[in-house]
C-alpha cells in the first residue's frame, strides 16, 4: 500500500483525535497561540475595512499567523480534496440514510446532500432556513459564544476554561435539539 492510499483510509478516533489535540500544546510552545478559527474573519476585517469601527481597532499585524493557519486549512483542503478524494459517494449510516429518504434526500454523491444544498434551493423556504438563516444563526451564535466550536472545544476545554465548558455544554445541547427536532420540522416543509 502506498502512501496515499494509506492516507486515503478513514483514521479511527483514537488517531486522528490526539492529532487534532495537539495542535493545541504546540500552538502554545511556538507562540503562546490559542486556537481559533472564528477569530480569522475579524483579522481580515480589521485589516481590509477602513472604518472607524471600535470593534475592528486593535493591532491585527500580531495575529497574521492566525491568517496564515487559517490559509493554510483551506489550501490543505483543496489539495486533498484534489488528491484523495474518492469517486464514491459519501459513505452514510444506513439508518440516516433511510430516515433521510422520507424527506426526499437520497443523493449523497457530493459532500453535502444535493437536494439540500444548490444554487436552485436558496430561493425556496426551506433552502433558505438551512443555507441563509443557518448561516447566520451560525454566525451570531460564535461571536455572541465568543468563538466556534473548535475554539471552545478544542482550546478553551484543553486550558479550563470555564466559559468554553458553558459554551461547549451548549453546543452539544443546540446541535442534540436541532438535529432531533428543528431540522425534522424544516426537512418536512
Amino acid at each position: 500500500m502506498n502512501i496515499i492510499e494509506f492516507i486515503k483510509q478513514p483514521w479511527p478516533w483514537y488517531v486522528a483525535g490526539p492529532l487534532i489535540g495537539l495542535t493545541v500544546p504546540i500552538l502554545l510552545i511556538i507562540g503562546n497561540k490559542s486556537f481559533g478559527i472564528s477569530s480569522s474573519l475579524r483579522h481580515v476585517c480589521a485589516a481590509c475595512v477602513p472604518a472607524n469601527i471600535p470593534f475592528f481597532k486593535y493591532d491585527w499585524k500580531k495575529e497574521v499567523w492566525n491568517l496564515f493557519f487559517v490559509t493554510g486549512i483551506f489550501f490543505g483542503g483543496m489539495i486533498a480534496a484534489w488528491l484523495l478524494s474518492s469517486p464514491e459517494p459519501v459513505q452514510v449510516n444506513e439508518n440516516l440514510a433511510q430516515e433521510l429518504a422520507t424527506y426526499g434526500i437520497t443523493d449523497f454523491s457530493g459532500l453535502v446532500p444535493v437536494q439540500l444544498f444548490n444554487w436552485s434551493n436558496v430561493l425556496t423556504l426551506k433552502g433558505f432556513i438551512m443555507m441563509v438563516l443557518g448561516g447566520f444563526m451560525v454566525g451570531f451564535g460564535t461571536r455572541y459564544a465568543g468563538g466556534c466550536t473548535s475554539g471552545h472545544a478544542i482550546m478553551g476545554l484543553s486550558t479550563l476554561q470555564w466559559p468554553s465548558l458553558v459554551a461547549t455544554c451548549c453546543f452539544m445541547v443546540g446541535g442534540f435539539l436541532m438535529a432531533n427536532f428543528i431540522l425534522p420540522f424544516i426537512l418536512s416543509l
